[in-house]
């Protein structure tokens, strides 16, 4: 009997060993939707959910009275590079701290929002009240967002980037930085 058990805890031994040698084979492999070649193609627009998500959030919103204006989306490394040097190299104020490739929007993983007043103009005040219902629109905008699945920056501890949604699908800028990408679908 002692024999027998030995038997089927060698067996299954076995079968968690392989199950497990699977499971990295496949991880290393991209089969988990993610690709993870470190020659994975950089994207040149947003991806397809960030998009979708994008101009649901305009509708929603618009359904409750705000207008969003989507100020940034998808950049370059070059772009992202220049926005970098300003208030550094180049004339004007520091409006990031990330480099090119160290930004959710040169993976097309990231939008950044602002509000247009009912007199047109384009704003950033996080205060403002456009359909009058008490609440900031800027936060319930924030609010529609996180519904359709976006980090919001103005949740971060670090400092508060308000502008800023970002869908990062698990992965963060180290592993995007390495050749992972989200599925397209």
């Amino acid at each position: 009997m002692k024999r027998w058990n030995a038997t089927i805890i060698s067996w299954m031994i076995i079968i968690l060993f392989l199950v497990l040698l699977f499971y990295v084979y496949n991880e290393w492999n991209g089969e988990h939707h993610l690709y993870m070649d470190e020659e994975a193609p950089l994207p040149d627009g947003l991806h397809p959910l960030v998009e979708e998500n994008k101009n649901k959030l305009i509708e929603i919103a618009a359904s409750h009275g705000i207008e969003v204006i989507i100020t940034q989306g998808f950049r370059s490394f070059e772009q992202q590079d220049s926005l970098y040097e300003q208030g550094r190299t180049k004339p004007g104020d520091i409006i990031t701290n990330a480099q090119g490739g160290q930004s959710y929007h040169n993976y097309g993983l990231a939008i950044d929002y602002a509000l247009r007043s009912t007199n047109g103009d384009i704003i950033w005040d996080i205060h403002y009240d456009g359909n009058n219902n008490g609440q900031s629109d800027w936060f319930e905008v924030a609010d529609i967002a996180k519904e359709l699945g976006f980090d919001w920056g103005g949740d971060w501890s670090n400092f508060k980037d308000y502008p800023h949604l970002q869908m990062t699908f698990g992965l963060s800028l180290n592993q995007l930085q390495r050749g992972m990408r989200p599925p397209n679908n």
